[in-house]
């Protein structure tokens, strides 16, 4: 999950230097058939073999939902800093832990939904509405959060099922072939350059989709989403070095009492799962 946040950093810098240059649909498209060729020597064989039907309709509902919040997702990076696309985006680890716990079966127990209610709060702080006009920006990130969490869900549920490749392999058919049509409707035609910022953001973004199932398949996702919140850091240093944003000391605290709130949970969970493993001192004589 460490690897997953830093390649995903990545991947807003370099959309949030295209600055809107092309449509958000086409650039989402782009950047899904160029993830599409990293995927095809390891896509071929699975599709050959086939998935059970379940299985399918668990692919398509994965993509139907990825495809709406990475249309969402590029066009909230051209319009807000850095910091506050991933600040927002904080909401998708809290969706997927809300989510995991309805449908997956995952505990919430009282100390987790009391960090989760201080994570909406740090949310809130960042948004501000009704102190500020929020951006049209602001509310597509919101959507990209809560359309990732669900992916994300599935993609839990799929890992369980099939290997992480292959779930990232299918998504990004999945994702290509259903923004086909939303993209040639709004087509630009790119440059060369374009085309190579797309090709870098479908690497880091491939990369980061692997890294992310292999944690799911590894953990509980209350367990690997926490670590996520590091991008706020590194969001913060890339924003203000390369792109000149201010550090904006609201997105900061917001985004720190999710940080903290989320970071103290899993410490906490961390502890008492030690404590559990850990024999008293007579068990272990023999």
């Amino acid at each position: 999950m460490l690897v997953t946040g830093l390649c995903f950093v990545a991947v807003n810098a370099i959309v949030r230097g295209l600055e809107g240059a092309l449509p958000a649909p086409q650039a989402a498209f782009i950047r899904f058939v160029i993830g599409l060729v990293f995927l095809l020597p390891m896509l071929v064989p699975v599709l050959r073999k086939g998935f059970p039907r379940d299985v399918w309709r668990m692919f398509a509902l994965r993509g139907v939902l990825h495809m709406a919040a990475v249309i969402a997702w590029f066009y909230a990076m051209s319009r807000i800093t850095v910091a506050e696309a991933t600040a927002i985006g904080f909401l998708n680890p809290i969706i997927v832990t809300v989510g995991a716990a309805l449908f997956l079966g995952e505990k919430l127990a009282g100390r987790r939904a009391a960090a989760i209610a201080v994570a909406l709060l740090g949310a809130l702080i960042v948004l501000r509405p009704g102190l500020r006009p929020l951006d049209p920006g602001h509310l597509s990130q919101v959507l990209a959060a809560i359309c990732f969490g669900a992916s994300y869900i599935v993609a839990k549920t799929l890992a369980e099922r099939v290997p992480a490749s292959t779930v990232v392999a299918m998504l990004s058919l999945t994702v290509a072939i259903g923004l086909a049509p939303v993209a040639i409707a709004v087509w630009v035609p790119p440059t060369l350059g374009q085309i190579a910022w797309l090709a870098l953001v479908a690497l880091f973004a491939t990369a980061g989709h692997y890294t992310m199932t292999r944690a799911f398949a590894a953990a509980p996702m209350t367990v690997t989403q926490p670590v996520t919140f590091l991008q706020l850091i590194w969001a913060s240093l890339v924003g203000a070095l390369i792109f000149a944003e201010p550090v904006d000391s609201w997105v900061l605290l917001g985004g720190g009492l999710m940080i903290g709130a989320i970071s103290y949970i899993t410490w906490r969970e961390a502890r008492l799962r030690v404590r559990t493993k850990t024999p008293i001192a007579s068990a272990t004589k023999a």
